[in-house]
């Protein structure tokens, strides 16, 4: 965690970056959970609208069945450029929990299969729960030996400490799987040189890059993964989307059989809306990917000193402001609130946020991800993620952070109140 009280500018506002908005319109909401699902860009609404035209199936012979095709493979070649794999490289799934469990549990089968005494999959504390409840049930039904890496205090996991497991472990690693970023605190991890440790000791690496994609450069053969999951909805595109990019070096056990669509490892008729609807999406996130991400490190540094000058004892978890943070996400703790109290007024107020991730919302319980990070359960209960993403505004920012004081003093209160004696 970190303090960064940096001076604002008096006006508060963010000037536009590469054609950006001011956001100087005064708005009445504010959606600041772009880490949970980004609305849907206009690329990917018109891409799905002409799918819908195209109905036959993409397996038939016929001339409907061709056009179908021929739009779910150029869908294929589109993705694979913008994430540098080839064509044949593109898994296309129902969205990134189904890919984060074909990466693993399919590398994890294939290579058990290969050498059964290959059992250890090595991840960290700080995953998704896709990612670390699929290795609690290869523990619990296949009988792995799962190894769970540290973070640090701002979340990232160490290149040192996956050297260590490999060394430790030996011949028995089946895959490691690290994210690229995290959902939560937005710390982004070293990718590439995870990738030179897992190859150099001859183990495949799986990457969950849903945070990362649209945000950060992202390529299959640029990180040296063996394998890339991604969602479509936390880029604009819609839910129910995903792609697992698979290098072809590697073996992968299918998780569902059928039609032998997708290499054999996804039967099922693709879902050719869903597809041209990621694939717009991912062309419109990546093709000024400098420039926008720009744009949301400046809205997100001016949501972040603003903060601080707002509630001095505010803190800042994960990694400072930079390169070492996704551009997009301000996660921070609130002495004194409830994360969930205080979410629920801003919300009235017209801010959406999270307390972190939205597949645990609803569980009155610390995350996991500061947890881990060595956070105390008082401050990560006090947690609130703001994150941003291609339509937020300055606006919006402006509106999160008139909110804020009034619900910080009423979620302090109202703790305050129940507060034992």
């Amino acid at each position: 965690m970190s303090k960064q009280p940096e001076a604002l500018e008096e006006s508060n506002a963010v000037p536009p970056v590469c054609g950006g908005r001011a956001g100087q319109v005064a708005l009445e909401s504010a959606y600041l959970d772009h880490a949970a699902s980004s609305p849907l860009r206009p690329e990917a609404v018109r891409a799905m609208t002409e799918a819908f035209g195209l109905f036959g199936n993409a397996s038939s012979v016929h001339a409907q069945g061709r056009a179908a095709r021929r739009a779910l493979e150029e869908a294929r070649e589109s993705v694979a450029e913008r994430l540098g794999a080839l064509p044949s490289e593109v898994v296309f799934t129902g969205g990134g929990t189904e890919s984060d469990n074909l990466g693993i549990k399919g590398l994890y089968w294939a290579r058990r299969s290969a050498g059964p005494g290959r059992d250890v999959v090595i991840t960290s504390e700080a995953e998704h729960h896709a990612v670390l409840d699929v290795t609690d049930w290869l523990a619990k039904s296949q009988g792995a030996q799962v190894v769970r890496l540290p973070v640090d205090r701002t979340g990232r996991t160490s290149p040192d400490a996956l050297a260590e497991a490999l060394a430790d472990w030996g011949e028995r690693v089946a895959l490691v799987s690290v994210m690229w970023a995290n959902n939560e605190v937005g710390t982004v991890n070293p990718v590439e040189e995870f990738a030179e440790l897992a190859n150099a000791a001859g183990v495949p690496l799986h990457v969950d890059a849903c945070q990362a994609v649209g945000q950060l450069p992202v390529g299959l053969a640029g990180s040296g993964a063996a394998a890339l999951s991604v969602a479509a909805h936390k880029f604009g595109g819609p839910v129910g989307a995903g792609a697992l990019v698979l290098s072809r070096a590697h073996d992968v056990v299918a998780l569902q059989h059928g039609g032998g669509h997708e290499r054999g490892l996804r039967s099922g008729t693709s879902d050719l809306v869903a597809i041209r609807g990621l694939a717009a999406a991912l062309d419109a996130a990546t093709e000024d990917l400098q420039c926008a991400s720009a744009r949301l490190a400046k809205l997100r540094d001016a949501l972040v000193c603003g903060v601080f000058q707002l509630v001095p004892d505010a803190l800042l978890n994960g990694a400072p402001t930079g390169a070492g943070r996704l551009p997009g996400n301000a996660n921070f703790s609130f002495p004194g609130c409830e994360g969930d109290s205080l979410l629920m007024l801003l919300d009235a107020a017209g801010v959406a946020c999270s307390t972190g991730s939205a597949c645990t919302a609803g569980v009155a319980s610390a995350s996991h991800v500061l947890l881990a990070m060595g956070v105390e359960q008082d401050v990560a209960r006090a947690s609130l993620r703001f994150s941003l993403g291609w339509n937020s505004s300055q606006a919006e920012v402006d509106l999160a952070l008139r909110a804020l004081p009034d619900a910080i003093a009423r979620a302090r209160a109202a703790r305050s109140a129940v507060a034992p004696v």
